[in-house]
């Protein structure tokens, strides 16, 4: 490119071109996102873990295959768990739960559990498995 002074080189890098494809990248992008919500298939590896050692106080909440729940073997009601967890965490001091469910258990309602747990201000959950079976 030329100056107005001749004999006199510009050396500006012109970046309209890179600014238009950028945009219309951004629209692809945007456009295609939405519609990329679709997950993939995977069956998920049987693992060994060592156990984790308890201690007495720990609560275990067993949710089973009709949806009742158990803490620590006493039977509750899904709508007074927010209320009792309140109870025995102030009184005992628990700061973590061990929640174990059933394999025919719909998994929303596994998180539905899961947030009442941590609505109560216990935030340590640990999920209670069972190590694969020896084929």
């Amino acid at each position: 490119m030329l100056a107005n002074k001749p004999g006199k080189l510009v050396s500006e890098i012109n970046v309209t071109p890179f600014v238009d494809v950028m945009l219309v990248l951004l629209i692809i992008f945007m456009v295609s996102a939405p519609m990329m919500k679709e997950g993939m298939k995977v069956e998920l590896p049987e693992v060994e873990s060592r156990a984790l050692e308890t201690q007495n106080q720990d609560l275990i909440i067993t949710i089973n295959k009709d949806r009742t729940l158990d803490i620590n073997g006493s039977t509750i009601d899904y709508s007074r768990l927010g209320m009792i967890l309140d109870q025995i965490r102030e009184q005992r001091g628990v700061e973590s739960v061990f929640l174990q469910a059933d394999r025919s258990v719909n998994y929303g309602f596994v998180v539905e559990v899961m947030g009442t747990i941590r609505s109560t201000g216990l935030t340590k959950i640990g999920l209670v498995t069972q190590p694969p079976s020896k084929k």
